[in-house]
């Protein structure tokens, strides 16, 4: 696997997100994934809202997320399933302005699949939109796919056996994360302007149809339902 940073011009705001890749992408081999930051996709969508004051952004922060609660240095809050600071909103690079996340980055990244696939006549391509997150107990941020097409998200390895032919009972690798992981480690968070990284032989299962739901899990189910269980989610 090999991931490869594309230096790029600042994208601005409702910009044309297609005509911005195939600018700066001349070839895209096959067995490749595109990582795109979200930032940009949002950008593109018109996902943006002038700032006015902290009381604005907070409502606007409750409004996006089912769940928020102050802490020491931001807001945690859980959209679209996972636990991610302030719903995603983002103030970075942003001349001034909050930056939301994308609309639906699945419907998103197969839209933007479709088109790049077409252009550069790929039939083992994928798309993966990416942003930062956090680990509890752990400093500093990693990647973290919020939607993603032409490839499969987890490798399950249920009833497989391991070397010493014991069976997994519930072992799974998050394949879509661990991509957003990668490429957000050579993006950078700063000033690099890496908005777009390509994994060269992506050592994925490419499929036409995804499964959206794949990676999610209940609360019930989650491993850390015992800290969970007292937090009440609105739905979205």
């Amino acid at each position: 696997m090999q991931i490869q940073t594309i230096k790029t011009k600042v994208f601005n705001e409702n910009g044309d997100l297609l005509s911005f890749i195939f600018k700066h992408i001349k070839r895209i081999p096959e067995n490749s994934v595109l990582i795109i930051a979200s930032k940009v996709v949002a950008l593109s969508e018109g996902r943006v809202v002038d700032y006015k004051n902290e009381k604005q952004k907070r409502e606007l922060l409750k409004k996006e997320s089912g769940f928020a609660v102050q802490t020491k240095y931001t807001w945690l809050t859980i959209k679209d399933g996972m636990f991610m600071a302030s719903s995603g909103i983002d103030e970075s690079n942003a001349k001034g302005k909050l930056i939301l996340l994308p609309k639906d980055s699945f419907k998103s990244a197969e839209y933007l699949r479709s088109k790049i696939k077409q252009h550069f006549h790929l039939k083992k391509f994928g798309i993966l939109i990416s942003d930062s997150g956090l680990l509890p107990l752990r400093s500093g941020v990693i990647g973290v796919a919020l939607g993603y097409a032409g490839f499969k998200g987890i490798k399950s390895y249920i009833n497989k056996k391991d070397i010493f032919r014991r069976k997994f009972i519930y072992s799974k690798t998050d394949v879509a994360d661990s991509l957003a992981t990668a490429a957000t480690l050579c993006i950078g968070e700063g000033d690099e302007q890496q908005p777009l990284a390509l994994i060269k032989n992506a050592p994925v299962v490419f499929s036409s149809k995804i499964n959206r739901k794949e990676l999610a899990v209940s609360f019930k189910e989650d491993i850390f339902y015992p800290l969970l269980k007292n937090i009440n989610v609105k739905k979205k």
